[in-house]
This record gives structure tokens, C-alpha cells and sequence, in this order.
């Protein structure tokens, strides 16, 4: 896990933590593999997938920000100094807003749909090998 005290990194964290509500509405990962179809034109999710425009998805959940390897030099400051790890309360507001939660993000597709956001963090939360 990598440990940044920068001030990217500690308002980045700040921003992705006050933006997370107190109740996740419930996740059906079927529902958000076929809403994850939306995202697919940037991201793939196989095991040892390729980047697109953004990274490959594959464990991502659990995992730390800006942590694929195969994708860092590609990814915005905010990102590379982030200090928080993938999970529902993380990625609910960043797929809401990326922009408004990591400054200089690149990533500029929306989920409105709160019930979206939710079936697709329970999707992500299926791909990975734990």
C-alpha cells in the first residue's frame, strides 16, 4: 500500500471521505455488468486485462488509488497521491463526480443513477481472485 502525506494526497482523501453517505443503497452485481457496458469503451475488466483509456478494473475493489502498475504513468497527480483504497464508500461519490472528488482526474464519465452506482460497485467487487 502506498503512503503519501502530500497535500494532493491528504485532500484527495478528504474529498472521496466527506462525499460518502451514511447508507449505500444495495448492489446487484448482474444489474451492474450490464450497466459496467457503459464503462467498457475505457475499461476493461478480465484478469490481466489491457488499459484503455483508463485502467483495467480487474481487483480493483480493496485495492489502493492509482496502484495498477500497468497503468501509473498514466494516471492524474491526484490519483498518484491519493491514500485511500477502493471500496463502496470510496467509489460512490468518484463514479458520481470523479472530477469534483480528485482534482486533475481524467476520468469524465458520470453515474447519476444511484441504484447504476451501486450495481456496479457490487459487479467490481466480484472481479478479483479474493
Amino acid at each position: 500500500m502506498k503512503v503519501t502525506t502530500s497535500l494532493a494526497a491528504a485532500a484527495a482523501t478528504a474529498a472521496v471521505l466527506s462525499f460518502a453517505g451514511p447508507a449505500l443503497a444495495e448492489g446487484d452485481p448482474a444489474a451492474g455488468e450490464q450497466v459496467f457496458r457503459k464503462c467498457a469503451a475505457c475499461h476493461t475488466v478480465n484478469e490481466g486485462g489491457a488499459a484503455r483509456v483508463g485502467p483495467n478494473l480487474w481487483g480493483i475493489y480493496g485495492s489502493q488509488a492509482g496502484s495498477n502498475e500497468d497503468f501509473a504513468p498514466r494516471y492524474s497527480q491526484g490519483l498518484r497521491n491519493a491514500d485511500f483504497v477502493w471500496n463502496a464508500e470510496t467509489m460512490t461519490p468518484y463514479l458520481i463526480n470523479p472530477r469534483e472528488i480528485i482534482q486533475g482526474s481524467r476520468m469524465t464519465f458520470q453515474l447519476r443513477n444511484e441504484q447504476e452506482v451501486a450495481d456496479v460497485i457490487a459487479y467490481l467487487r466480484t472481479l478479483s481472485d479474493g
